[in-house]
């Protein structure tokens, strides 16, 4: 048996084993990054509930190819009660971000829903939020990093996302916020 390998030999044998290696250390960095999202959740002190049915003749989530389009949300409690009024107005700074936190919540409901399990989604890309407020409230930011800050804390890095903040004098239903969503889906 010749354990000698010829310079053409050795020149097809080092790729193959550099992409054997890179193959191998992949796959267990993707093993090492599976997160369960429902454990995930749990940690936070989250339970989604079922999500709300549309109020419309419109559907919760569209799906075109590897991306998600979420509906509006709004900040629906389980009982099906909202927060509503204005933010500056009828509901603190801190009232304004736990109702963009509930809408949060609501949207992991129907991403849930919709996927069947929280681990199918690879990156949340762009968050749009309003804020009903009154004209001269300038603080939309703040109120929607209550959407921004729950999906980081569940999805870290694949939970960062570009958004918009917008305010507006009025929200269905006299809600305080809403929030949509696009999210890339495996």
């Amino acid at each position: 048996m010749n354990l000698h390998c010829s310079a053409s030999q050795r020149t097809v044998f080092a790729p193959s084993f550099l992409f054997l290696a890179i193959s191998v250390l992949l796959t267990f960095s993707c093993a090492a990054q599976k997160v369960d999202y429902d454990k995930k959740l749990k940690e936070l002190g989250i339970q989604l509930s079922e999500p709300s049915k549309p109020v419309a003749n419109y559907v919760k989530a569209v799906r075109v190819g590897n991306l998600l389009f979420l509906a509006g949300h709004g900040p629906t409690h389980p009982d099906g009660t909202m927060t509503k009024g204005k933010v500056g107005i009828d509901l603190t700074l801190d009232q304004g971000y736990a109702a963009a936190k509930l809408t949060a919540e609501g949207i992991l409901s129907t991403l849930k829903a919709e996927l069947g399990d929280l681990n199918r989604v690879k990156r949340i890309v762009k968050v749009n939020g309003w804020v009903n407020c009154p004209p001269d409230f300038g603080d939309h930011p703040k109120v929607i990093n209550g959407c921004s800050d729950l999906m980081v804390a569940v999805f870290g890095d694949r939970g960062k996302h570009a958004r918009a903040a917008m305010g507006v004098g009025s929200l269905p239903f006299n809600t305080s916020v809403e929030i949509e969503v696009v999210v890339e889906v495996d």
